[in-house]
């Protein structure tokens, strides 16, 4: 349910995937909603199908420009005052190869994002939430099941994600004096576009092949939207929202 009160958010990575389903979702609440991303096009698309545009900043950014991230916060404040929650959602993978066949270009571009960027929105956030009157506000960080398993062939992105469950624990701890609640949301097989091939067949932990059920990504979004509307003496900290049948849970 909408409230009167403005609430103020910093989506990343909001042009496609679970960012456009959480940006949609706040905007829905009423929230007002800074879209960040590298393409300013899927940004301006997420405003206009939202029908809240009103309500809504594009700030084309590349998070793993530590300037760029700061002016991205800098823009929030001076256009809304403040910022409540940060989802701290940007991320990308490398080719699913042979740890010996990852090209060191590939795994950089990982951590520059998943990890480093994560780091310096967090950082930002901190910054802003510490210094704004009333002080405080939500940080949710977006782990992925691959925060706490990882496929066959993905150890650029398994690593920075299980980096940032550590990013979410130390955040979560420095943030309680300043009011700042740090969460995780872990998300297992939403139906991105990205996603789409698990449904053509998948490398297995065994060596085969199978195919993989999705979910709806705008389940994803009310996820985080439940997570944004908790009050601030309240913190999930590691939030798990997946497919039911996917592989994940036990050896299948």
């Amino acid at each position: 349910m909408a409230s009167d009160i403005k609430r103020i958010a910093v989506v990343t990575g909001a042009g496609t995937g679970i960012g456009k389903a959480a940006a949609l979702a706040l905007l829905a609440d009423g929230w007002h909603v800074v879209l960040a991303g590298r393409r300013s096009e899927p940004l301006a698309q997420v405003a206009q199908e939202s029908g809240a545009a009103d309500r809504t900043l594009a700030v084309p950014t590349d998070v793993a420009d530590p300037v760029a991230v700061n002016a991205l916060f800098d823009q929030a404040v001076q256009a809304f005052g403040r910022v409540d929650l940060l989802f701290n959602n940007a991320g990308i993978g490398a080719p699913a190869v042979p740890i010996d066949e990852l090209q060191l270009e590939h795994w950089k571009a990982v951590v520059d994002i998943n990890l480093n960027g994560m780091f310096y929105c967090l950082q930002q956030a901190f910054r802003v939430m510490k210094a704004q009157v009333p002080q405080g506000g939500r940080i949710i960080n977006n782990g992925s099941i691959s925060a706490h398993a990882p496929r066959p062939h993905s150890v650029a992105y398994t690593a920075t994600k299980h980096a940032v469950t550590g990013l979410t624990k130390t955040a979560s701890l420095d943030g309680r004096k300043h009011h700042i609640a740090v969460g995780q949301i872990d998300v297992g097989n939403a139906a991105t576009e990205l996603a789409q091939r698990l449904t053509q067949g998948a490398l297995q932990a065994n060596g085969q092949i199978a195919s993989e059920p999705l979910m709806d990504v705008s389940i994803v979004g009310q996820s985080v939207l439940y997570m944004a509307n908790l009050p601030l003496d309240v913190n999930v900290l590691f939030h798990t929202v997946m497919a039911n049948d996917m592989p994940f849970v036990g050896r299948g």
